[in-house]
């Protein structure tokens, strides 16, 4: 029996260890956002070596379009511009960074693209030893990208946060165009009124 349990014991251990996740990835939550939503993003960069993570850079997925940032003490924020539309925002270590251990997250908010789709978030973190590690792979790659799904919802967000049913929405917007017509026609018909009643006085 001894010699099956120190048989089987290796096995057991490797199969134990394959199942934990070999590396913490960079992700972007949520995995799941509404078109054309402002929508609050996180970018969570784990310190995978001994080396401090001193940079970050992700690029803006297609049709996703980057509004503001949160300011992270210890860390500078810049972007890159193309076309007059944000596609690249860089996080840099003013301090010591993200040493081994630790976590860090940045917070910025973007405007989804009006059409579903699947937005995939390219990262690349750069150690104080020189490595950069591009995340940048597909779901099954051993760097992958994060994806936020990004679906057709019945509410519509705006820069403030708030939501709205899209009927409200487009109740409001026919109600706003044809107000100019209904004051139009109501105007027409007291100048009509008054002419009849002008009219009325004369024949007496």
């Amino acid at each position: 029996m001894k010699k099956y349990v120190k048989a089987l014991l290796p096995m057991l251990l490797a199969s134990f260890l394959l199942a934990i996740p070999v590396s913490a990835h960079v992700t972007v939550k949520p995995d799941t956002s509404a078109t054309n939503a402002w929508e609050t993003y996180t970018l969570k960069v784990p310190s995978e070596s001994d080396s401090p993570t001193t940079k970050v850079v992700i690029t803006m997925p297609k049709g996703v379009e980057f509004q503001q940032y949160e300011p992270v003490p210890g860390w500078k924020t810049t972007t890159e511009e193309k076309n007059g539309k944000v596609t690249r925002v860089t996080w840099e270590a003013t301090g010591d960074g993200v040493l081994a251990g630790q976590f860090q997250q940045f917070v910025f908010v973007a405007k989804n693209p009006e059409k579903a789709s699947e937005a995939a978030w390219d990262a690349y973190q750069y150690y104080k030893d020189g490595t950069v590690v591009e995340w940048t792979g597909d779901k099954d790659a051993d760097k992958p990208h994060s994806i936020t799904n990004i679906v057709a919802s019945n509410t519509v967000t705006d820069s403030h946060g708030q939501e709205k049913p899209k009927e409200e929405k487009a109740s409001e917007t026919a109600s706003a165009s044809s107000s100019p017509l209904v004051l139009g026609l109501s105007i027409a018909a007291l100048v009509v009124a008054l002419i009849a009643l002008g009219l009325a006085f004369r024949k007496k």
